[in-house]
């Protein structure tokens, strides 16, 4: 990287997350483009240094600049950072990828799994834009975006299998208020963060249907030992699941209301249907776009993963509430272990 001009960042898109993150980077001394899909948004950006479709009461850093243009954005970047959805992420990133520099490292910020492919989202970037894995970075952990956005401290880990390039994106994202961690763990820190994904759709629908805070523990834990069950079995070290984007990011996700998954939960436990709920959260809720990919990965890998099992059979329209409520609790006994 060169050392005579500030690190430089192209954050794709201008989502809720994506300027979140590009507030962090440019607080830590990175200049930060964002590549909008609207030019009214990268127009307010620029003018108004605010973010009218997510964010229009926080200012951001004046060294945030935005643009439709993706070729104008990855000019001479040193980062290249995705926050879209998961879905369409292979699609977008072969047009973009023209544009990619001989050099950028491109960090992920996605939480999802490709539904036809199963595949995690770096594997989906090697594979579209040919780059090797010690080039993609993933960042993850309990990163609620409005929490951020108002300066609230928080952490995260940044997994690479190139240490150096973990650290490099450690340092182009650590400010007062985000402290970044690195590992080497991509795996790991991927699946913690789909996974978590479908454990706070259940939390939420508990919440939702009244079921209290002990339905809540209990989700919450045998849904971390589901989680890393598949991890581990996909070459993931059990440590990270018991960090930040493990057990960490799955505490915030179940437990805010600020978290969409959890909310898109609580509307189905209410009684709305899948579309209702859909309308009423607005945002991608990448827990109901990836569950049934997980699934089929646990079904792959030979691991059971009830909570998973239930959501899916619900959000395929297969059961009720009662019936995936009675599903869970009428298990066979067994160990913990």
């Amino acid at each position: 990287m060169t050392q005579h001009r500030p690190r430089r960042a192209a954050v794709f898109s201008a989502g809720s997350w994506g300027t979140a993150v590009a507030k962090i980077m440019a607080d830590a001394g990175t200049d930060v483009t964002v590549h909008a899909r609207r030019s009214e948004i990268a127009d307010a950006i620029n003018a108004k240094h605010r973010n009218p479709g997510y964010f229009p009461d926080v200012e951001l850093p004046a060294t945030v600049r935005a643009t439709t243009d993706p070729a104008a954005a990855l000019d001479d970047a040193d980062y290249l950072v995705l926050s879209i959805p998961a879905q369409s992420l292979r699609g977008s990133l072969a047009t973009w990828a023209p544009h990619i520099g001989p050099h950028t490292v491109i960090v992920s910020l996605m939480k999802g799994i490709e539904r036809d492919t199963g595949k995690r989202a770096s594997e989906v970037i090697t594979g579209v834009t040919g780059l090797p894995a010690e080039r993609v970075a993933v960042l993850s952990g309990p990163n609620l975006a409005r929490e951020i956005m108002a300066g609230q401290p928080a952490a995260a880990t940044v997994a690479c299998p190139d240490e150096a390039a973990a650290i490099g994106v450690q340092q182009a994202c650590h400010t007062s208020y985000f402290r970044p961690y690195t590992s080497t763990d991509v795996i790991g820190c991927e699946l913690g963060g789909a996974v978590k994904n479908v454990i706070a759709l259940a939390v939420g629908i508990a919440a939702g249907m009244g079921l209290g805070d002990n339905a809540a523990a209990l989700l919450t834990t045998r849904g971390l030992a589901e989680t890393t069950r598949l991890a581990v079995a996909m070459g993931a070290h059990p440590a990270t699941l018991a960090g930040l984007a493990g057990l960490g990011d799955l505490v915030a996700t179940c437990s805010s209301p600020l978290s969409r998954n959890r909310t898109f939960g609580t509307h189905l436990g209410k009684g709305l249907s899948v579309e209702e709920a859909t309308a009423a959260t607005r945002q991608t809720t990448e827990g109901v776009k990836s569950a049934k990919a997980i699934l089929a990965l646990a079904h792959a890998h030979d691991v059971e993963m009830p909570i998973t099992d239930v959501i899916t059979t619900l959000l395929d329209g297969k059961v009720t509430l009662d019936q995936a409520t009675a599903a869970l609790m009428q298990r066979p006994p067994k160990s913990e272990r």
